[in-house]
């Protein structure tokens, strides 16, 4: 059963931090691995539950980083960008 099943008097208690985060991509990445072995043996049943799981999981990733106030853009960052743009021939 996948970490992001919580029971609901839990939900909102757990501390999310870096291990329980690579938990989960670790577990997305068995997901991918299955969700792949099985649609070459044409299993297209488990491919769905295992998609659904993995969806999940993307979605509950998605949204701890929508929420983490550490994913907002460094000026490096962005000026790196800016270059980035100004090599292809775009205006700044």
């Amino acid at each position: 059963m996948s970490i992001v099943f919580v029971p609901k008097k839990l939900r909102g208690k757990a501390k999310v931090n870096q291990e329980t985060i690579q938990r989960l991509l670790d577990e997305n990445d068995q997901l991918v691995r299955c969700i792949a072995e099985y649609m070459q043996k044409g299993r297209a049943v488990e491919c769905v539950q295992y998609q659904q799981i993995l969806h999940r999981n993307i979605v509950y990733l998605a949204t701890l980083a929508d929420a983490s106030p550490d994913n907002m853009p460094s000026s490096a960052n962005t000026a790196a960008s800016t270059q980035s743009v100004n090599k292809h021939g775009g205006t700044s």
